[in-house]
C-alpha cells in the first residue's frame, strides 16, 4: 500500500457530485486509527527485504527499543483482539483486510463468493460499529458551553491613570 494512493475505505468515492458520500468523516477517521493499530502491531505482510539492523543481526540497538517496539506490538494486536471479539466474524474479516492489509472491495467480494457491492457495505456497518468502539459520532457532541471565567473581577488598565 503506497502512501500517496488511496485504499481501502479512502478509495470510496460518491458517484457524482452533489451526492453525499457514502462513508462519513467518522467512518473514515475510524479506518485511519485501525490502519495505525494494525501497522503499530506490525501485522502486514512485507513485500521486500528489511535492512533494519535488528532484523538483520548488524550493528545491535538499545535493547530498550527493541523492547519498547515489541511491547507496543503486543499492546498493538490486544487491541486488535479486543475489538474482534466485539465484531461479528465477517464485518471483522472485511474490515481487516480493506483497511489492514489494503485489498480491493472486488478482491473481498471475489474471495468470498459475496455478490457485487456487499462487501461495500458490510464495510460500512464495520466501519460504523468500530466508530462506536473509539467513540466517535458523525457529529461532535458536547456539553453546553458556560460563561468565562476569569479569575480577576475586573480587567486592570493597559496605562496607569495619573492621580
Amino acid at each position: 500500500m503506497r502512501p500517496e494512493e488511496p485504499a481501502g475505505p479512502a478509495a470510496i468515492r460518491p458517484a457524482g457530485r452533489g451526492q453525499e458520500a457514502f462513508l462519513a468523516s467518522h467512518h473514515l477517521a475510524a479506518a485511519t486509527r485501525f490502519e495505525a493499530l494494525v501497522r503499530r502491531a506490525q501485522l502486514p505482510p512485507r513485500l521486500t527485504m528489511s535492512y533494519d539492523p535488528a532484523r538483520v543481526g548488524g550493528r545491535q540497538r538499545g535493547a530498550g527499543d527493541i523492547a519498547h517496539m515489541g511491547d507496543a506490538a503486543a499492546e498493538a494486536r490486544l487491541a486488535l483482539s479486543r475489538i474482534a471479539d466485539k465484531l461479528p466474524a465477517e464485518c471483522w474479516g472485511v474490515l481487516f483486510d480493506v483497511c489492514g492489509l489494503g485489498k480491493g472491495l472486488q478482491q473481498v467480494e471475489t474471495e468470498r463468493r459475496w455478490p457485487r457491492r456487499s462487501a461495500k457495505l458490510v464495510l460500512r456497518i464495520s466501519l460504523e460499529q468500530l466508530a462506536a468502539q473509539f467513540g466517535l459520532r458523525e457529529k461532535a457532541a458536547g456539553g453546553n458551553s458556560a460563561p468565562m471565567q476569569g479569575w480577576r473581577e475586573r480587567r486592570l488598565p493597559l496605562i496607569a491613570e495619573k492621580p
